[in-house]
């Protein structure tokens, strides 16, 4: 037996019409970041203070006030990445990778492949500086050289014509 729905239009969900004004709303503060949701409150206060109020107390509410992310707009919160948070993981990230796990035989595996990507990036390291070193003359060769025909060129000119 199918069931018929009797509530008013304006009272039933609307799931399959998407997101109403306020969840539109929402999404399209979160695509611009955390300026326009400030932006958003400012206004919110000056044109009727209990909006700016609502504002502050929902970004609050949810955490979008305090947070180091962003909404990617995508239904999805990015990190943001600043150097102080990736410091923060880089340093827990030694320190875990230092830690024993309590079997030998995995803890020798894993400090024999730190050691080994360890020498691979002072190789590389050691590669980069000499391009940049190879890259370096290339450009101060070329410098003189430039320099050199810009100075024969006028001296050699005048001197003929000075003998003539």
């Amino acid at each position: 037996m199918s069931t018929i729905d009797i509530t008013p239009p304006r009272y039933r969900r609307r799931d399959h019409d998407g997101p109403g004004f306020l969840g539109r709303a929402e999404m399209w503060l979160d695509d611009r970041g955390k300026g326009a949701w400030i932006a958003a409150m400012v206004v919110g206060f000056i044109v009727f203070w209990p909006v700016g109020l609502g504002l502050l107390a929902y970004m609050i509410w949810s955490k979008r006030m305090f947070s180091r992310h962003n909404h990617d707009g995508q239904g999805r919160w990015a990190a943001c990445g600043n150097g102080r948070d990736m410091g923060r993981d880089r340093f827990h990230a030694a320190r875990t990778a230092m830690r024993t796990s309590g079997n030998e035989a995995f803890d020798s595996y894993k400090t024999d492949t730190l050691r080994r990507l360890e020498d691979e990036q002072a190789a590389f390291e050691e590669f980069l500086a000499r391009l940049r070193a190879a890259k370096d003359k290339a450009e101060f060769d070329q410098f003189m050289d430039d320099r050199a025909r810009k100075n024969a060129g006028p001296a050699g000119d005048n001197g003929q014509d000075q003998a003539a």
